[in-house]
C-alpha cells in the first residue's frame, strides 16, 4: 500500500510540475488511454496467475 501511495503522490507531483512549466501531460489524456494501461497491467497479472496455477498442477 505504501508503494501505491508513493506512486500516486509522485505522479501528482510530476503532473503538477509539467503543468507549471506548460509541458504536455506525460500520461494518456483520456479515459481510453488510462483503460489501456489498466488492461496491460491486468493482462500481466492474469498471465502470472495462470502460470502459477499450471505449475501447481492445474488443480
Amino acid at each position: 500500500m505504501q508503494e501505491a501511495l508513493l506512486s500516486l503522490f509522485t505522479g501528482l507531483g510530476v503532473g503538477f510540475l509539467f503543468a507549471l512549466v506548460r509541458l504536455p501531460i506525460p500520461a494518456p489524456p483520456a479515459l481510453p488511454g488510462i483503460l489501456g494501461i489498466v488492461g496491460i497491467f491486468l493482462g500481466w497479472k492474469i498471465f502470472h496467475l495462470i502460470q502459477t496455477w499450471l505449475q501447481s498442477g492445474g488443480s
